[in-house]
């Protein structure tokens, strides 16, 4: 049943043409690479402390034929993409028993198999999105107008801090952009989180490819207990035990949360229109971001909470360009939207939402199909 379920959403996001500890980090070495349609670096790196399974996926020009395998701490992977290249990368969590053929050959008599987020069908290379919660980096290389368009996205959840670096790639326009402006982080773990008063920049450090003379814009409001209990108590994955008497306490932020707590999203679990922003909420005006949005944007305020959360989460830069997606980064989430401005993020934009036709090559989408995509995502997580 779960292979078939698993089936059934790769079928339905391969009909859709489009989706939706302080540490230290210097300048990643790129040798730029010419090889036909694959020369744009996407490195993805690791500082998580224990394994994780990093994956692609390709929804548009020419990815890499490496979908997913296993990072260790500290490490780093170098993929190459096409130009014109559409997709997301995400991590999975806590894998077990995970192999190279079907699901159901991975099996053992444990029972235990697959990922406890962002799993692939209990595959190493993913042939298919993974199942929710994940955090996502989204791009869109070859936007309208030469603009790539990029964001880190918790519309399907939350399981690991993440964070986007550009690398310019020898594109003149790109070297000379302010990366204080261009790489967004999101951290919304406690064992994950710096201090309030976070200061990468000590000893002429660099962090996230940034110095002192244009630092970063921190979020300074979250507490590690903030960070801790963000979550809404009914979209967390596994929840607290229920204490002896089956009675929780009231209020719930009484009750101590695990260091690792994903977060799946009132769309992926409930799949409600408000929420997904579909049928009669299928607008911006109509739609409008939902308690677990609210939550999430409250500490990740440069992150993509929601289908028309555009304007607050979208970064979009000249074409050209490579990227570093670093999983676990440290720090404390950027807050560069609300710092510098909405404009300050779109360089050379022409505005307008990148999933509208028109403004960044990608075609809207089918609510219908969505909801099979949502439909499946559901079952596959909950079933």
């Amino acid at each position: 049943m779960r292979g078939s379920r698993f089936a059934l959403l790769a079928g339905a996001y391969t009909t859709l043409t489009c989706v939706h500890a302080e540490h230290h980090m210097q300048k990643y070495k790129v040798e730029k690479r010419q090889d036909g349609d694959t020369s744009i670096p996407l490195i993805i790196s690791s500082s998580c402390p224990d394994i994780i399974y990093p994956a692609v996926l390709t929804q548009g020009g020419t990815g890499p034929t490496n979908t997913g395998w296993a990072a260790q701490p500290n490490s780093n992977q170098t993929l190459y993409v096409s130009e014109d290249w559409q997709g997301r990368v995400w991590a999975r969590t806590n894998c077990s028993n995970i192999g190279s053929g079907s699901s159901s050959s991975s099996s053992t008599s444990s029972g235990s198999t697959g990922c406890s987020t962002g799993d692939c069908g209990g595959l190493v290379a993913c042939k298919g999105p993974g199942t929710p919660p994940a955090t996502l980096a989204e791009f869109t290389l070859s936007g309208s107008h030469q603009q790539t368009f990029y964001d880190i996205s918790l519309v399907d959840g939350y399981n690991l801090p993440m964070a986007i670096q550009i690398l310019p790639n020898d594109v003149q326009t790109l070297e000379q952009l302010d990366q204080s402006t261009t790489n967004p982080s999101c951290v919304a773990s406690p064992n994950n989180l710096a201090a309030q008063n976070f200061n990468p920049y000590a000893n002429n450090q660099q962090f996230l490819g940034t110095s002192s003379s244009s630092p970063l814009p921190f979020d300074t409001k979250n507490t590690a207990n903030s960070v801790t209990n963000w979550c809404p108590w009914d979209l967390q994955i596994k929840p607290p035990s229920t204490p002896s008497n089956g009675v929780y306490p009231y209020p719930d932020t009484n009750i101590a949360r695990p260091a690792f707590n994903p977060c799946i999203s009132a769309c992926s679990k409930y799949n409600q229109d408000n929420y997904c922003c579909l049928g009669a909420y299928n607008s911006v005006n109509k739609c409008q971001p939902g308690y677990y949005s609210k939550a999430a944007k409250g500490v990740c305020p440069d992150a993509y909470s929601y289908a028309f959360d555009d304007q607050t989460s979208t970064f979009i830069v000249p074409a050209g360009g490579g990227f570093q997606v670093v999983f676990c980064p440290g720090g404390r989430s950027t807050n560069i939207i609300a710092s510098k401005g909405s404009t300050a993020i779109e360089h050379g934009s022409s505005n307008g939402s990148h999933w509208a036709l028109g403004s960044a090559g990608r075609p809207l989408i089918d609510g219908t199909l969505v909801r099979i995509a949502v439909l499946a995502l559901a079952g596959a997580v909950f079933l």
